[in-house]
């Protein structure tokens, strides 16, 4: 099958994940800008991975909107994030990333990456800080929250290969 995997990258996980899809699948692989400058009509499977934000992908909309006139290719879209791949909240984000018809159409899956504060724009930077701070000031936090303040106070990866397999079964079938 014809796939090609697109991804938009801020810290380098979205794209590792995109190049591990693609090394097992022997797919070709664009950074966004260069995949909306060229013609998918000859691709079977179209694969779109963005990172994790504020509930939802980021640069989601580029995919959404060609949903319709990809009907006839297999559609996948994935996530990374900071939260371990258990994290109870991440199957109802991914529920709410499209629309009913859409998710009919459209598989979609979480990868876990991490964190690379190095890399990280000055506004996402500003906006984990603010976010830690208020995290850390709320009173009777559960122990998940405690967590949460530890993991993300610092850089971390826990990107692993092995998170691609229910990606991989979803193109094979």
């Amino acid at each position: 099958m014809k796939t090609i995997v697109i991804y938009n990258s801020q810290t380098g996980f979205t794209k590792r994940y995109a190049e591990w899809i693609a090394e097992a699948t022997k797919a070709d692989c664009l950074e966004l800008s260069a995949a909306k400058k060229k013609d998918l009509t000859t691709y079977e499977a179209i694969i779109f991975g963005g990172w994790a934000c504020a509930g939802s992908i980021s640069k989601i909309s580029w995919f959404k909107g060609n949903i319709d006139k990809w009907a006839d290719k297999k559609l996948i879209a994935f996530c990374v994030g900071g939260s371990p791949i258990d994290n109870p909240e991440i199957e109802q984000t991914l529920k709410q990333i499209f629309n009913e018809s859409a998710s009919e159409k459209v598989s979609v899956f979480y990868c876990p990456g991490g964190f690379n504060y190095d890399k990280m724009s000055a506004s996402s930077k500003l906006m984990m800080k603010m976010f830690i701070k208020m995290l850390k000031a709320k009173k009777d936090k559960t122990e998940a929250e405690q967590e949460m303040v530890k993991m993300i106070s610092q850089s971390y990866d826990i990107s692993d290969k092995k998170y691609i397999q229910p990606i991989l079964e979803c193109l094979k079938r």
